[in-house]
């Protein structure tokens, strides 16, 4: 079974240009990348050269003579004389990218000999991908790809854009949601909070119609990216990369969701571990949250890089390290428990990553303000507030109502209700986090 995905589009679109340049996919391991790859090169060549730098690695040596398309052409056909190579037909697809980044350096010329579409794929690229940018500078198009989306989700259960342009238009509309609108909805993105969105866990959730095997997959996740830590960890201590990535469920769940290297070792200090925490965001396993110096724009160097929140990039990777009773509770009785403001905030954190946004929190020393997200549209700083429980959310009034913050002129309030506005703050329920940045770009 195949989940539809948004690189689908995307793929098509890259090859009806003209004057596509070799594509590089990123991403975290098992978020779809390779799926979606191979189902689009079937579709749309006639011939589809795989190779896969892991499972295959003897063709490691097809740059052995050199990196021009003719020398690496050569090289494949003596390893495997079967493949063909037919001009304006055939595209290459190198998988596992990251053990074999030397390949890159073929991607300049694969572009200038233009016989043959080019993409490559693979995880844990953002750790050494400067390796890969200074050898492919000019001659590449990049695609970042992220576990399922609720968007995705919702296109995984069978509903279709006119589901979702229908929330939308509410959205603009200022016009709540009917009641069984907000049941549906509330329902599925339940089922999105437990699940979180990797592909395998979702494709067999949509087949059983259960939770059945679920937790089991999403573990086997957890220990393969473990395994990721041991192996590409290089230069670093990785026990210190796992305690981080062990506590981050722990200080997710208490009221200060700064992350406190303090709770993670006696005597822990930044300089030590912020190796260990870049490394973690860069192989996508997390989102940085970092902490506004003051709430104003520009967002981009006005924020203090040894303060941030770590949100998990997909939560099923938080429910997966939730403890035996907080599992059972979640999957037999849909209770969220303590974990009900962690995993609401992480789940609208990744939404907001997955639709390009930086994330920035702000907290004001000696003062009970504090909020969770700001996003930015052209000329105004947006604070985006989740809340729990319904309730006043004094931090998000103060931020409009007061002189001391001109860029922020109103606010956005996600809940567990329905859509509305009150006082210059827009309400809208946590399934519609996916929409908000197209809502503040109309």
């Amino acid at each position: 079974m195949y989940l539809r995905r948004k690189i689908d589009q995307y793929l098509n679109e890259w090859k009806a240009d003209s004057e596509h340049m070799p594509l590089i996919v990123k991403g975290p391991r098992q978020v779809g990348k390779t799926a979606s790859i191979r189902r689009f090169a079937q579709k749309k060549y006639a011939s589809v050269i795989e190779i896969n730098f892991v499972e295959e690695p003897k063709y490691k040596m097809i740059t052995a003579d050199g990196y021009k398309t003719e020398d690496i052409i050569r090289n494949i056909s003596r390893l495997d004389p079967s493949k063909r190579f037919a001009g304006g037909k055939t595209l290459l697809f190198f998988d596992e990218l990251q053990e074999f980044p030397e390949i890159a350096t073929a991607l300049k010329f694969f572009r200038q000999d233009g016989r043959f579409d080019v993409i490559c794929s693979g995880s844990m690229l953002g750790v050494n991908y400067r390796r890969i940018e200074s050898n492919s500078v000019g001659y590449k198009t990049e695609y970042e790809m992220y576990s399922l989306d609720f968007e995705e989700f919702l296109w995984a259960k069978g509903y279709h854009e006119d589901f979702i342009e229908d929330l939308y238009t509410h959205m603009c509309d200022m016009k709540p949601l009917s009641e069984v609108q907000m049941s549906v909805c509330q329902s599925l993105f339940l089922d999105y909070c437990i699940l979180g969105g990797m592909p395998a866990v979702v494709r067999e959730y949509v087949e059983k119609g259960t939770f059945e095997g679920s937790l089991s997959a999403q573990r086997q996740l957890i220990a393969d990216y473990r395994e990721d830590i041991r192996k590409y960890a290089e230069g670093l201590d990785q026990a210190r990369v796992l305690n981080v990535f062990d506590h981050i469920p722990v200080q997710l769940a208490k009221d200060n969701k700064k992350f406190q290297l303090s709770k993670v070792a006696s005597g822990a200090r930044f300089k030590d571990y912020r190796g260990c925490i870049e490394w973690l965001n860069d192989s996508g396993m997390i989102n940085l949250c970092y902490c506004l110096q003051f709430p104003e724009l520009p967002l981009k160097g006005n924020y203090d890089d040894s303060k941030y929140k770590i949100y998990f990039a997909d939560s099923g990777l938080l429910v997966a390290m939730l403890d035996e009773e907080a599992q059972e509770d979640l999957r037999m009785n849909r209770n969220l428990g303590v974990y009900k403001g962690a995993l609401y905030e992480n789940v609208v954190g990744e939404a907001l990553a997955k639709s390009g946004c930086g994330l920035y929190y702000y907290r004001r020393e000696n003062s009970t303000l504090e909020e969770d997200f700001f996003l930015r549209t052209a000329s105004e700083l947006v604070p985006v507030e989740v809340k729990a429980v319904n309730g006043r959310s004094k931090s998000l009034r103060t931020l409009i109502e007061s002189g001391r913050y001109p860029d922020i002129r109103y606010g956005i309030k996600l809940t567990g209700g329905n859509i509305g506005y009150s006082e210059q703050i827009y309400t809208f329920p946590y399934f519609c986090a996916f929409l908000v940045k197209r809502y503040l770009r109309r």
